[in-house]
C-alpha cells in the first residue's frame, strides 16, 4: 500500500514538472539547426547545408537555390567569393558542406588533403570569358580596344585566387599584349568585384564571366582557344557525410532541371 502511494505521488510530481516545463523552442531539439550543433544520430536529418560558391556563378546559383528549396524540404545557405579564398578557408576548417569551385585544381587538392570526398565529384559547368564595357560602343566584339589602347584601366580578377583571372592573363598572353597592358590592370579579389570595377566606371573594360553580362554595354566574346578551358567542379566536403540537405543538393546539381538553368546562363554542361 505504501508502495502505491509513493508511486502515485511520484507520477503526480512528474506531471506537474512537465506542465511547468514544456518543450519550448529553447529546450527542444531543433532539426533545422546547423549540423555541427547536433549529435551524429540527428545529423542525418538536417535540412540545411552550407554551400561555398565561386562568385562567377551567382546568377545561376540563385535560381538553383530557389528551385531546390521549392522541390525539397531542405534549405541551403550560400556564400560567394573567389575559389582561392574558399580553398584557404576550407583548409583551415571553415564549416562548409559543398564547394562549387571555378576550377578543378582546388577541389582536387582538397581531396588530396582529406578535406573533401572524391565520391561523386563532377564538373557542373564550363565557363566562358568575355571582355565587357558598360560603354555601348567601346568594345566591338573584337580585341581592337586592347590593341588601340583606348582605355585607362582594364579590370581582371586576381589570377592567384580566381580561375577567370588566370584565363584573362592567358588571353593577354595569346594576344602578346601582357607587358603593354599590365600598367593599366586593376585586379579584383573575385570575378564579382572585377565586374563592379567596370560597372561603376573605375575601369572602362574588364574580363568577366559571360554569365555576369548585363543587357547594356558592349562586349567581345573571346574565342575559347585563347585560354585554357574553365571547367568548374563541385565536391562534397568532409562536413557533408551525414548532411541530408548537402547530399540532396549535390544530386540535384546533376539533374536535367539544374543543367537547363546552368545552360541558360551561358555555361556549357556535359
Amino acid at each position: 500500500m505504501k508502495y502505491n502511494v509513493t508511486f502515485t505521488l511520484s507520477l503526480s510530481m512528474l506531471c506537474i514538472c512537465l506542465f511547468l516545463y514544456p518543450l519550448t523552442p529553447s529546450n527542444a531539439v531543433d532539426l533545422n539547426q546547423p549540423a555541427s550543433e547536433k549529435s551524429p544520430s540527428i545529423n542525418i536529418k538536417t535540412r540545411h547545408a552550407n554551400v561555398a560558391v565561386a562568385s562567377n556563378f551567382i546568377k545561376p546559383m540563385q535560381e538553383l537555390k530557389a528551385q531546390f528549396e521549392l522541390k525539397t524540404p531542405h534549405k541551403i545557405r550560400v556564400s560567394y567569393s573567389s575559389s582561392g579564398k574558399f580553398f584557404a578557408q576550407i583548409v583551415n576548417g571553415a564549416p562548409y558542406d559543398l564547394f562549387l569551385s571555378a576550377d578543378q585544381v582546388k577541389p582536387d587538392e582538397l581531396i588530396k588533403r582529406g578535406k573533401a570526398s572524391a565520391r561523386g565529384r563532377f564538373t557542373y559547368a564550363q565557363g566562358t570569358l568575355i571582355l565587357w564595357s558598360s560603354n555601348a560602343t567601346l568594345v566591338n566584339n573584337s580585341p581592337d580596344v586592347l590593341y588601340n589602347n583606348q582605355f585607362r584601366k582594364v579590370a581582371l580578377a586576381n589570377p592567384k585566387f580566381a580561375p577567370y583571372g588566370q584565363a584573362a592573363v592567358d588571353v593577354l598572353k595569346h594576344l602578346s599584349i601582357v607587358e603593354q597592358t599590365k600598367p593599366k590592370w586593376v585586379m579584383g579579389e573575385s570575378i564579382s568585384q572585377t565586374y563592379q570595377f567596370v560597372a561603376t566606371g573605375n575601369a572602362e573594360i574588364g574580363f568577366i564571366s559571360f554569365s555576369q553580362k548585363p543587357e547594356h554595354g558592349s562586349y567581345w566574346l573571346i574565342p575559347e582557344s585563347y585560354y585554357n578551358p574553365i571547367k568548374q567542379d563541385a565536391v562534397l566536403l568532409e562536413n557533408a557525410e551525414h548532411n541530408a540537405a548537402a547530399l540532396a543538393f549535390f544530386e540535384f546539381l546533376k539533374s536535367n532541371d539544374a543543367k537547363n538553368i546552368i545552360q541558360s546562363h551561358h555555361y556549357t554542361v556535359d
